[in-house]
């Protein structure tokens, strides 16, 4: 911190020393989070992004990067990184002894209705549980809201006679009907959720549901009890939907990674859990929910041992830390305090609970790539729409006109004319500024009003920057302020391909004091995938 209370913007070290025999810890005993690098252990971290994808490769010699873009199929995004920073170190692939992996796939999925097509078989009189819910109301004042669609819509949701209290079975489930239900599953069902009452306590008639459905049709099978083994009923069966939901999603997807991986000789692929920890790729393939935060996570595990680290050491009187990491698509704000990682079991994610462990973030859609516009009341409006990585941009003269917050960072001067991109990306200042030009000219501003002798384009991107960074401001206040945290006692690490040009502006409108740029931040999430230990999480009520 500055003696004038402003904030001090420090290069944290990411970097490992050369000695290979040494462990590097990145963060203290406390959190536990660590990284070797071993003699002639060579390590892959690759972490899908909506608009990018990182990827870090971890020597003797220290550390080599690459950014690429996201495709559709993420798999191939990943062999298109993981061939390009092995021709950028010049190893080969053979070489790589392990493989971390971060995905969006599952997330995603939830909020594009991509998933699989599932069935929940539940206890009678209880499969309106799902689209009933809680009695929460999170747009009470808008009249136009709508709660998400259910994953399962009513047609696909069966009732069976059984029934179990708390103190044991009292009917137990009768196989014929069971098979019976089998056989009415639409031919499309490729997953089923099986939720009964108290399952959690006694999964006797759960598991017996279960077997039959595997014997009888050729689908996968996500039970309460191995999902959610915890009491309230809504949550549970969401949670459960959910993980049938994504899980064939996720089993092709890592399935098709393993095969590729194989192809250019690289292990099969250890993946990021929404709690911060890696796990097997059978582990994700069988238990796909807990997969929903997988890239998000990692970047906050790679603040905590980095930036984290640097606090500690240099910043007496912090609490913890505020990680902020800005992509192209959507800005991830989360919360480290007194050395450990915020998690929770209660959040929400595109409108739908998720029950099991996980980081506690707070996501907004204004990235890099989010797309500025003028709403019908003449007002200036940022994201969530985002231009993506093809063609992205304006400013990277790949024919998108569409005016950004990256092109407003172009405009102002935070990104230099000989600044690097992504790929072989060249910077188009021309193309930024005739972007935020359009928009001046759509939004009605005028230099007297706005930005004395500023010129429109200049006018526009300090309103698009202005708006976004409004936005992210309060996403970091709802997880501060709002809990009861001040601010002015965390430090702000801020990560992402966009997140340090944007992170003096909220630490000023915030009043932190201390501002962590981790080197390598725009692949930090990366980063962060080799820092996690192996985690996994168990429940019951």
């Amino acid at each position: 911190m500055t003696a004038d209370g402003t904030a001090d913007a420090t290069d944290a070290d990411t970097t490992p020393p050369a000695n290979g025999d040494q462990e590097v810890r990145l963060a203290s005993e406390t959190r536990g989070a660590r990284l070797a690098s071993e003699a002639h252990e060579v390590r892959l971290a690759v972490d899908v992004g909506g608009t990018f994808t990182d990827v870090v490769l971890l020597t003797d010699h220290g550390l080599t990067t690459a950014k690429v873009p996201t495709t559709a199929d993420q798999s191939e995004g990943v062999v298109d990184g993981i061939e390009a920073v092995c021709e950028e170190s010049g190893l080969d692939p053979t070489e790589i002894y392990s493989f971390a992996h971060g995905t969006t796939v599952s997330v995603n999925a939830l909020i594009e209705g991509t998933g699989a097509t599932a069935a929940l078989v539940t206890t009678a009189g209880f499969r309106d549980v799902l689209e009933i819910g809680r009695q929460a109301r999170p747009a009470l004042y808008d009249l136009d809201a709508r709660k998400p669609t259910p994953l399962v819509p009513r047609r696909r949701r069966y009732g069976i006679n059984e029934r179990a209290t708390v103190d044991g079975i009292e009917t137990s489930v009768d196989e014929s009907e069971v098979r019976n239900l089998a056989d009415r599953l639409d031919d499309d069902v490729e997953s089923v959720a099986v939720c009964l009452l108290h399952a959690y306590a006694h999964p006797e008639n759960e598991e017996r549901v279960a077997s039959v459905l595997r014997e009888e049709c050729d689908v996968h099978v996500s039970t309460s009890n191995e999902v959610l083994a915890e009491f309230r009923e809504y949550e549970r069966t969401a949670t459960t939907v959910a993980d049938a939901y994504l899980t064939p999603t996720i089993d092709a997807y890592v399935g098709r990674l393993e095969s590729r991986a194989a192809d250019l000789g690289v292990p099969a692929p250890r993946v990021m859990q929404s709690n911060g920890g890696i796990a097997d790729p059978a582990t994700v393939r069988e238990r796909a929910v807990t997969t929903v935060l997988s890239g998000p996570a990692a970047g906050v595990v790679g603040a905590d041992a980095t930036a984290g680290r640097h606090l500690d050491d240099h910043a007496d009187g912090c609490r913890g830390l505020i990680t902020f990491d800005m992509g192209g698509t959507s800005s991830d704000v989360s919360l480290v305090r007194d050395g450990e990682i915020e998690r929770t079991t209660d959040a929400t994610v595109a409108g739908r609970p998720i029950g099991t462990p996980m980081v506690d973030l707070t996501t907004v859609g204004a990235g890099g790539g989010s797309i500025a516009w003028v709403d019908a009341g003449g007002a200036l409006r940022v994201g969530p729409e985002s231009a993506g990585a093809d063609p992205g941009p304006a400013c990277y003269g790949r024919g998108g006109t569409d005016p950004t917050v990256t092109d407003a960072a172009v405009v102002l001067g935070y990104i230099g004319d000989e600044s690097a991109l992504g790929g072989d990306l060249a910077l188009d200042a021309d193309a930024a500024h005739e972007a935020l030009a359009d928009l001046a000219g759509e939004a009605n501003l005028d230099n007297e009003a706005h930005s004395g002798d500023l010129d429109d384009a200049t006018a526009a991107a300090r309103g698009v920057y202005r708006v976004a960074n409004a936005t992210m401001t309060r996403a970091i206040r709802s997880v501060t302020t709002e809990r009861g945290h001040d601010p002015r006692r965390f430090g702000l690490a801020a990560f992402g391909g966009a997140g340090p040009m944007c992170a003096a502006a909220l630490a000023d409108a915030l009043g932190i004091g201390t501002v962590v740029i981790p080197r390598a931040c725009g692949v930090l999430s990366a980063y962060g995938l080799l820092a996690a230990d192996e985690k996994h999480d168990a429940a019951r009520t």
